[in-house]
């Protein structure tokens, strides 16, 4: 079966190898070949790699953002408006008329410390010489001098006015400056700036707001540095800016510009997309006779499509390669058995049988599509059949499989091996604590959202690294997302198909069966609501042991909850269903009928699984709960009989039930809740330690009679479990509080 299975695989999954051919591109010509006819041949490899490179060397259209101009612009408005907040306290300048006072007399006068200043007057009033003066004070009283000369002391005395006033104006805006200074150390404006006339100011205004306009027209890209784009602002006031206000011109335009130009997606596809069909066929021409390749000489891709073409590439099966392949494969089977055996799979020959149909129906896609691998609805299917370690496994190695053994093309088989992979992982029976599979068809749906998310990421990832503008392949990865989820509805809408063809019980099916409103389920409760309620009773104890012991908690479930379902054939027969009314047995009088009534409920509920087609490994839990164990009540009162009767045969094997016993831990869990349920209920003012003891003896019965040899149930799960059965026993008997009669 081993051989078989490892044949089949690689015969599926290596299909390249059967088309090999034996002179390929870098192997050597052993003979000297010539064209046998006349050929131009389109060499589609070499096109393929050109119109790639042209697509990601195509350059990318930028266009101005409109939002990020407008509030450049805003942010200018803003500092030029602070900028006139400030000179409105300086006041105008120059002061006076530069006919009266050059414009660098009246700018020191207007700055000078207050020392200088009173210098200057008392100089101008006493009429001193100029002894003891800086040159510039000098400056300041030879024209203030002339001034009074050519006109009367009132003029000189309203200049001197105007001056004192500006002199304050001035302090009063260079503290306004070390204010905002110590609040914003790198302030735009400075002393230099209350120097600027009110004409240069004025002016400045106007050619800042131009250059901007004219820098925002032309585009600042992103990624441009900083000192390039000073050095183009430098560039642009120097020309139009008054000398006197171009650092601040500078500064501010430096501060405002950001980068205003964005992608065109769109044109940018558009344009890559030119790009590449501009790309010309790459043609191989040859005349009839001339030497293809000649001896001793590699052979090249443009050689190999002339020999493919004229069939002289000598393709056949590559029996070496494909030897090779099957080995990797025999130790994928190898791998697989591994996982297998770890997590206790316990698959059956229909569970391998699907397993090779959808890992070869990976193959059969590609080599129908080229491009599809339908690996996402694998993952999907094989985790929600097998679960994660199974499903996951299985995913990676066929990932691996298939890239060696097809000739699918690695930037399409990554995006879809790590859906698959997740898919795989995600839809199984976690085996963590607090981490279950989907429970229902919307939950594995939403699963299907995600993978089609990751498929079409990894592949924007994957194939940017190859074509740096992953705009270029922003569509081709929307279509990927696509065809992820659409694997993903596939697999969902042909899941319950494969459970019914191959019995397989996935946590939504089990999750649909234990649903009380099934119609079996409904009968139960409806003809034998004693034994229904001892069901819902014996299915608590046991899920809450198996979530313990990280069994599959939803076969137990839904297992235990069918696992009675014979006792409708004869509700009355069975003591929960009288309701105090009379006892069948006391008047049938016979233990060995009494006894055969009892074990019918098996070999009937059999009948009835079968029915209405619950799945085997559900099925397994009506014959396995009940085990070998011996109907102890009526074979007591068979003994009785033999006593009084000595003549009458007694076998115990009449009274025991036909198994087989537990072959899972889920049913050997199913076998111990059922025993354990009746004496639970039956306590009521028992101690937990009384409940826990007896208990014990209840399983270790079992143990002892060789019900679970089969299990896998080890001596500390017992002790486990029955300190769980005890929890759950008084999580249902707690004390209430008593109310009066009132």
């Amino acid at each position: 079966m081993l051989v078989l299975v490892v044949i089949s695989l690689s015969s599926g999954l290596g299909y390249r190898f059967y088309n090999q051919p034996k002179l390929d591109v870098g192997k050597v010509a052993p003979q000297t070949l010539t064209a046998p006819n006349s050929a131009h041949v389109e060499d589609a490899k070499t096109t393929g790699e050109k119109r790639r490179e042209a697509r990601s060397g195509a350059l990318a259209v930028w266009v101005v953002d409109s939002q990020v101009n407008e509030q450049i612009k805003q942010h200018l408005e803003q500092l030029l408006a602070t900028g006139d907040q400030i000179r409105d306290k300086l006041g105008k300048f120059p002061i006076i008329r530069t006919a009266i006072l050059s414009t660098a007399t009246q700018t020191y006068l207007r700055q000078a410390p207050e020392t200088q200043w009173q210098t200057v007057l008392q100089t101008l009033a006493k009429n001193s010489n100029l002894t003891g003066l800086n040159s510039t004070q000098q400056q300041a009283v030879k024209n203030l001098r002339s001034y009074r000369q050519s006109n009367s002391s009132v003029a000189l005395s309203q200049v001197l006015k105007a001056i004192a006033q500006a002199r304050q104006r001035y302090n009063t805006a260079l503290n306004f400056l070390s204010e905002n200074t110590s609040a914003q150390p790198q302030t735009l404006y400075d002393a230099t700036f209350l120097n600027l006339s009110d004409a240069d100011w004025q002016q400045a205004k106007i050619q800042m707001h131009q250059t901007l306009e004219r820098m925002l027209a032309q585009g600042i890209y992103p990624g441009l540095s900083a000192h390039n784009l000073n050095s183009a602002i430098a560039m642009q006031v120097s020309v139009s800016v008054p000398k006197t206000a171009q650092p601040l011109a500078n500064r501010l335009l430096s501060t405002v510009i950001i980068p205003n130009l964005i992608k065109d997606i769109e044109q940018t596809k558009v344009i890559a997309e030119k790009a590449a069909q501009a790309v010309e066929p790459t043609i191989v021409s040859i005349q009839k006779g001339e030497a293809i390749v000649k001896a001793g000489e590699k052979i090249t891709q443009a050689d190999f499509v002339l020999l493919d073409y004229f069939r002289l590439s000598q393709r056949s099966i590559d029996w070496v390669e494909l030897t090779r392949f099957t080995a990797i494969v025999g130790l994928a089977v190898a791998v697989f058995r591994l996982v297998e055996r770890r997590f206790y799979a316990k698959l059956r020959s229909s569970d391998y049988a699907l397993i090779i149909f959808l890992t070869l129906s990976a193959p059969l896609l590609i080599f129908l599509t080229k491009s599809f691998t339908g690996l996402p609805a694998i993952g999907l299917l094989l985790g929600s059949f097998y679960g994660s370690a199974i499903g996951g496994t299985v995913m990676g190695l066929l990932g691996i499989l298939l890239s060696i053994g097809t000739e699918l093309s690695w930037h399409d088989l990554i995006p879809s091996a790590t859906s698959g992979i997740l898919g795989g992982l995600m839809a199984g029976q976690w085996r963590f604590p607090g981490r279950e599979a989907p429970r229902t068809r919307e939950e594995l749906a939403t699963l299907g959202i995600l993978i089609g998310l990751t498929q079409g990421s990894v592949y924007l990832l994957v194939n940017t690294a190859i074509a740096p503008l992953w705009y270029a392949v922003l569509g081709t990865a929307m279509l990927n997302g696509l065809a992820g989820l659409l694997w993903s509805i596939l697999a969902l809408g042909i899941s319950p198909y494969l459970e019914t063809a191959f019995d397989l019980v996935t946590p939504i099916r089990l999750a649909e069966l234990s649903n009380p409103n099934r119609p079996l389920l409904k009968r139960l409760a409806h003809e034998t609501p004693g034994t229904f309620q001892h069901t819902v009773f014996v299915a608590t104890l046991a899920e809450a042991a198996a979530r313990a012991l990280h069994c599959h908690v939803e076969l137990v479930r839904a297992g235990v909850l069918y696992h009675d379902i014979g006792k409708m054939h004869d509700p009355l027969g069975f003591i929960e269903n009288q309701m105090a009314g009379p006892n069948k047995h006391d008047a049938i009088n016979d233990p060995w009928k009494s006894a055969e009534i009892i074990k019918k409920h098996v070999s009937e509920g059999l009948v009835m699984a079968r029915q209405y087609k619950l799945p085997s490994a559900i099925q397994a839990f009506i014959p396995e709960h009940q085990g070998t164990i011996l109907i102890a009540y009526f074979y007591n009162e068979a003994q009785k009989q033999q006593q009084h009767h000595p003549d009458i045969v007694l076998h115990e094997s009449d009274f025991r039930y036909e198994g087989p016993i537990p072959q899972s831990k889920e049913t050997g869990i199913a076998m111990l809740a059922d025993a354990c349920e009746a004496a639970l209920r039956s306590l009521k003012d028992a101690t937990p330690e009384a409940a826990l003891a007896m208990v014990n003896k209840i399983l270790k019965a079992r143990w002892q009679d060789h019900q679970l040899i089969d299990s896998g149930l080890t001596r500390e799960d017992m002790s486990q479990i029955a300190y769980i059965f005890v929890q759950v026993w008084q999580q249902f008997h707690h004390k209430r509080i008593p109310y009066s009669k009132s």
